[in-house]
C-alpha cells in the first residue's frame, strides 16, 4: 500500500462538514440557524456536498462546531481507517499481548503478605481483648 503522504490532499470539505456535525449530534437546521437568517436546512445540504468551502465560512462553521479549522480541511477517510488499522495496540508482529508491569510484583505480593500479617496481628489482639472482657465479666459474677 503507498504511503499516505504520497498521495495528493483528498479531501472533500463540505463531506468533512457533515462528518463532523452529526459527530457533535447538529442538524442542518441548528447549523443553519447558527450561522444566521439566511441560512437554511436546504442551503447547509447544498454546502455539504461542495469540495472546496470558502475561507471565511470555513472558519465560522469550525467555530460553530467547535473544531480546529485544518481538521474539517485536511480529514481524509481513507488515511484515517490506514492509520486505525496500522496504529491500534496489537498491530505489530512483535506483540506478545502481555501487558508491561510498572511495578516488580513480588514486590506487591510481598506487600500484601506483610498487610495480611498486620490484620492478624490486630484481630488477635481483639480476640485476646475480648477474653480478658469475658474473664473480668465472670470474675465480677463470682464477686457476688
Amino acid at each position: 500500500m503507498s504511503s499516505t503522504t504520497d498521495r495528493p490532499n483528498k479531501a472533500h470539505e463540505g463531506r468533512n462538514i457533515k462528518r463532523f456535525r452529526e459527530m457533535m449530534g447538529i442538524k442542518q437546521e441548528g447549523l443553519a440557524a447558527s450561522l444566521g437568517e439566511e441560512w437554511s436546512q436546504k442551503k447547509i445540504s447544498v454546502l455539504e456536498s461542495r469540495e472546496k468551502i470558502d475561507e471565511g465560512l470555513l472558519e465560522k462553521i469550525a467555530g460553530i462546531l467547535n473544531v480546529p479549522e485544518a481538521a474539517i480541511r485536511n480529514f481524509d477517510e481513507e488515511t484515517a481507517i490506514y492509520n486505525i488499522q496500522n496504529n491500534y495496540e496489537g498491530s505489530s508482529s512483535n506483540y506478545s499481548g502481555l501487558h508491561q508491569c510498572t511495578f516488580n510484583p513480588l514486590d506487591k505480593l510481598i506487600e500484601t503478605v506483610d498487610e495480611l500479617k498486620k490484620l492478624h496481628a490486630e484481630k488477635d489482639a481483639l480476640y485476646e481483648r475480648l477474653l480478658n472482657c469475658r474473664r473480668m465479666e465472670k470474675y465480677d459474677e463470682l464477686e457476688y
